[in-house]
């Protein structure tokens, strides 16, 4: 499941993180590339040892981490490593899939959360392939695409501008990403049914699926 997730991040939370972004220190980003990614990765981040980009990546995870929507279709067990990503004119990130094992987790699940304003740059799409072919993402600032991370991608190369955003990785309670999405889709149809007609028979037999299944699948 490929799904878009609107303001993860509030006015307030963009103005905090334009406000450090300036003074972040950013390397090249082959530094945590893959064998086989380094070769098609042209992007820069924020060093890891920069103690503002640091308190900036805390504030941003426990956003993340907060989130209900994301909760509900991740069901993260774990999250892995965060990185603020910075593409300037010509730079791009090929065709390529995410490592299984990202700092010690498995990475089920990956996500890019933009924070440029998509009018302040052109090219850097996001492209996540898929049997039904190529889809684009270029979202507003503050919001997320969330994604599995056995799909191949790409970073479309910037044409002009600078595109900033936030990348990162989670382990999932529900490894098949198939019953994750099952699980969302059945836990959004429980919640509008409770907020609809209240706890009754019917909802009960729907949050008891919820809840088997959930246990049925889970890993703990």
């Amino acid at each position: 499941m490929i799904i878009c997730i609107g303001e993860v991040l509030s006015t307030t939370d963009l103005a905090d993180v334009y406000g450090r972004l300036d003074r972040v220190r950013f390397v090249d980003g082959k530094v945590t590339a893959g064998w086989a990614a380094r070769g098609v990765k042209d992007n820069l981040q924020a060093a890891a040892d920069d103690p503002l980009a640091e308190a900036l990546l805390a504030r941003l995870r426990r956003r993340l981490e907060a989130h209900p929507v994301l909760a509900m279709a991740a069901r993260p067990r774990r999250f892995g490593p965060l990185l603020l990503s910075r593409y300037e004119a010509g730079m791009g990130y090929g065709r390529h899939v995410d490592d299984a094992i990202m700092a010690g987790i498995r990475s089920d699940c990956s996500f890019t959360l933009f924070l440029s304003d998509p009018a302040a740059y052109d090219g850097g799409e996001l492209v996540i392939e898929s049997p039904a072919g190529e889809q684009g993402f270029k979202l507003e600032p503050g919001h997320l695409v969330l994604y599995p991370s056995t799909t191949l991608h790409r970073v479309e190369t910037v044409t002009r501008g600078v595109r900033l955003a936030l990348v990162g990785w989670l382990e999932s309670y529900v490894r098949s990403p198939d019953r994750r999405e099952l699980l969302f889709e059945l836990d959004t149809a429980r919640r509008r049914l409770f907020d609809e007609q209240g706890k009754g028979e019917v909802f009960d037999l729907v949050d008891k699926s919820f809840r088997n299944l959930l246990r049925m699948w889970a890993e703990t």
